[in-house]
């Protein structure tokens, strides 16, 4: 059970950071980083995450999916300085992204502090900042 853990957890770091298209994708990525499965356990391990694939063709968590329909639609631009993380948005669409984000629970995120088109998302880190980034163009990115 600790493995099984242990990998879906790795998937879930995968998912966010990268932009995974297949399982067999997936699979090297956790065989990079030490984890011996197969396609077939990874197939079940999507099937227990409820991971999603979207039209672009890309693997989303399910609870980033309604984080990835306010980002591709209302996020401007995204931008770190050290621990902290501007968002840009769309006039009057902030608090929706904000409210996202939060629902999101993401690793790193402590809150968000929205305006009309800025949402200031504060990290616990400078890399949970990066990896917020790198996590927002990527969903900007996936209707575009």
């Amino acid at each position: 059970m600790k493995r099984r853990n242990n990998r879906q957890d790795a998937i879930r770091d995968i998912v966010r950071a990268k932009s995974i298209h297949t399982q067999r994708a997936l699979v090297e990525e956790l065989q990079a980083i030490g984890f011996n499965c197969t396609q077939a356990t990874v197939s079940r391990d999507i099937a227990d995450m409820g991971l999603r694939k979207l039209s672009e063709g890309i693997y989303v968590l399910a609870e980033d999916l309604h984080l990835q329909r306010m980002v591709s639609e209302f996020v401007t631009s995204c931008e770190s300085a050290n621990n902290l993380v501007v968002v840009k948005t769309q006039p009057g669409t902030a608090p929706g992204v904000a409210a996202a984000v939060d629902a999101a629970s993401l690793p790193n995120v402590m809150g968000s502090v929205a305006g009309n088109d800025t949402v200031l998302v504060i990290c616990d880190e400078l890399e949970g900042a990066d990896e917020l980034v790198n996590l927002v163009n990527k969903l900007r990115s996936a209707h575009k």
